[in-house]
């Protein structure tokens, strides 16, 4: 009878992930430290002079922890024929009020130190990755400066040229040919100034992202009380991955789900 009892297998408890709420200082402090933990835990920081700053994962942590999410705007290209360069804009929602908490915008440039080579693509992408970290620096820079860090995104101090150049995104050839080969090659080809061996991948189609109104009315539609929470988080998540056509797919699948289950019938929304 003992030996039965002891091969009953213990239910396998679950881990509660705790939730904080912005507006109660003594809960934010708690964050406070269980994000010191988080960031050093996972090195999300960087070491500028002697000062520690978040990385823009640290700062999606702590938005996380307080149900605040970014959402994307808009990015603007903003190129002259000398320089690439896009603008982003991001909002912050909070899923627990389903308002609007905050905003940042930021922009990027191959004109910036270490950032020369870097292709068309990777610079939109930073754009976008410094104005998340500008949104949430403008409301959540207390609760990183007392979890024990600089209050300012670490990517945002690459507008200074403070980090290390960043290497060329792009594969260059040897600028100078083999004795061998050299002597073999024809005179026109010697005449070949060495910056033609950059290699440059094929310019991949651009990708035309959700408006920021499709945005607006996915939201909307979220916030209709037939919609679960599993579903509005589920969603808000992917948001900023919709392409146009996605995105207006998402909007009719909503509003069949809310038609749907106000006729009494079920149906799934995401």
């Amino acid at each position: 009878m003992s030996e039965a009892i002891k091969n009953i297998k213990e239910p396998v408890r679950k881990t509660k992930v705790e939730s904080f709420d912005i507006s109660r200082s003594d809960e934010t402090l708690h964050l406070a430290t269980d994000l010191a933990k988080f960031i050093k835990d996972n090195k999300l920081s960087t070491t500028v002079q002697g000062k520690e700053f978040v990385n823009v994962e640290g700062w999606q942590y702590a938005g996380s922890r307080l149900g605040i999410v970014p959402i994307v705007d808009h990015v603007i290209n903003v190129s002259t024929e000398q320089e690439i360069k896009y603008q982003a804009k991001v909002t912050l929602f909070d899923m627990k009020s389903g308002h609007t908490v905050g905003a940042g915008f930021a922009i990027c440039s191959n004109k910036e130190q270490g950032k020369k080579f870097y292709q068309e693509f990777a610079i939109m992408s930073m754009a976008q990755t410094r104005a998340i970290g500008k949104a949430y620096r403008n409301i959540l820079a207390w609760i990183i400066r007392a979890a024990g860090y600089e209050p300012t995104p670490a990517e945002e101090m690459e507008y200074g040229g403070n980090t290390p150049a960043a290497q060329p995104a792009m594969v260059v050839a040897p600028a100078t040919t083999p004795v061998a080969i050299a002597a073999e090659a024809p005179a026109a080809m010697k005449a070949v100034p060495a910056e033609a061996a950059v290699v440059t991948e094929a310019a991949a189609p651009a990708t035309t992202y959700a408006s920021a109104s499709q945005k607006e009315e996915i939201i909307r539609l979220l916030n209709h009380p037939v919609i679960t929470r599993p579903e509005k988080t589920k969603m808000l998540l992917n948001i900023n991955r919709l392409d146009e056509e996605r995105a207006t797919q998402a909007i009719a699948k909503l509003k069949k789900a809310i038609d749907d289950r106000e006729n009494g019938q079920t149906s799934a929304a995401a």
